[in-house]
């Protein structure tokens, strides 16, 4: 697969930008106060992230849609749902060059 960005947006700023998501999906993963079901979330969201097959635009489309559905969840705490929100916007900037 290609793993071509925006011209806006070196390789280096794409890389930089998903581990920015890690970092932060991996805060709710580890945070036990956190309900089953939004961990598991941001820790699927986390294996796509690390995923070397998939090209940067389809990590960040595919875990944002993810982390979308998660944050219907009327249980999730106000702190993983400002955290999702900010992964998804950290992530919206990364896109592929077809």
């Amino acid at each position: 697969m290609s793993s071509k960005q925006t011209p806006g947006l070196s390789k280096d700023e794409t890389d930089e930008r998903i581990k920015q998501a890690l970092y932060y999906l991996t805060r709710v993963v580890q945070d036990m106060g956190i309900p089953r079901n939004i961990r598991r979330s941001a820790s699927e969201a986390v294996r796509i992230l690390m995923d070397p097959n998939m090209s940067p635009g389809l990590k960040a489309s595919t875990v944002i849609s993810i982390l979308d559905e998660a944050l219907a969840d009327p249980n999730m705490p106000l702190f993983s749902r400002v955290v999702f929100l900010q992964v998804i916007a950290i992530l919206e900037q990364i896109k592929d060059v077809v």
